[in-house]
């Protein structure tokens, strides 16, 4: 049975979670292990999310062209 694709959100509280884990540094080391392989694949999923909603943004960012149109984020000192 496939496992379930987690949402960026749950992906990264089970990322935050398992960073505890490790820095109490109270867990064996085959389970330490094991936790570091999951965060790897976590960080992966995150990193998918992020890139499909970047391209998201883009997408609707085209310009009259159908290029896309690039503009800066505003910086929060801006706002």
């Amino acid at each position: 049975m496939a496992k379930k694709q987690l949402n960026f959100e749950a992906a990264l509280a089970r990322l935050e979670a398992i960073v505890g884990q490790l820095e109490r540094g109270d867990a064996p080391l085959e389970d330490s292990l094991a936790l570091f392989e999951e965060s790897a694949g976590l960080v992966k999923r995150c990193s998918e999310l992020l890139d499909k909603a970047e391209k998201t943004v883009v997408k609707l960012k085209k310009g009259a062209d159908g290029e896309p149109v690039e503009t800066p984020f505003a910086d929060e000192d801006e706002i």
